[in-house]
């Protein structure tokens, strides 16, 4: 029985580190990290597990190895922040896939990107005839940046002349049937306004609503709970 309790409190000091650690790192998702990133996050994962899969290891066996390796990666941060030499010998360099509706052949061949992955990530993007494409450019982390001629962009209501109304960052006020009070604080409002309009929208409790956000216009969304 001890010995499971500490294996469950292992467990849960490495989590709280790792979590710790990935944070520091930054609120990248896992497609958007660089390369030395994503083999910091893979090694990570198997030294943690280390003193979990060896139950009479020391804790340490673990934690001391992740740290190391995340100090690693952020001095390599630091480094590339620095050295764009440095940054193009760590990180690599954006590479021109298309440029003005062409193909760039060679550079395909080099990231060994295919057609298919090339028209596949250009479907993603709303895009079927690369000759409407006049610079794609597969970026470090291995997104692909799509800019089209003029002629082929979306017209904007800047574009026509047309006047738009701003409708401000949105705040959501109650989810699932919990309201947010530090949103509702921030937003200007209490709680007697909030009781208004629910009751203006047939709602007696902040349980009955699922959604409600509140827009800088004023404008509100608002989504009861379903039965």
């Amino acid at each position: 029985m001890i010995g499971m309790l500490e294996l469950i409190m292992k467990t849960v000091v490495v989590f709280l580190a790792l979590l710790f650690c990935m944070r520091v790192l930054g609120k990248r998702q896992l497609g958007e990290l660089e390369l030395s990133e994503l083999v910091v996050s893979i090694l990570a994962a198997d030294l943690a597990a280390v003193p979990l899969q060896a139950p009479e290891l020391p804790l340490r066996y673990g934690l001391v190895p992740v740290a190391a390796l995340f100090l690693c990666e952020l001095l390599f941060s630091l480094l590339t922040m620095k050295s764009q030499t440095a940054r193009r010998w760590l990180c690599g360099k954006p590479c021109f896939l298309i440029r003005e509706g062409r193909i760039c052949q060679r550079e395909m061949r080099r990231c060994r990107f295919t057609v298919d992955e090339l028209t596949e990530e250009l479907r993603g993007k709303d895009v079927s005839d690369p000759s409407t494409v006049c610079y794609a450019v597969l970026e470090t982390d291995g997104s692909l940046n799509v800019v089209l001629y003029p002629e082929h962009r979306p017209v904007t209501a800047g574009q026509l002349s047309l006047a738009t109304e701003n409708t401000g960052y949105p705040v959501v006020l109650i989810e699932d049937g919990t309201l947010k009070r530090e949103n509702l604080r921030i937003s200007g409002k209490d709680e007697r306004w909030l009781k208004a309009e629910l009751t203006r929208r047939g709602c007696g409790s902040v349980r009955q609503v699922y959604a409600m956000i509140l827009f800088g216009s004023g404008a509100i969304y608002f989504a009861e709970k379903e039965a």
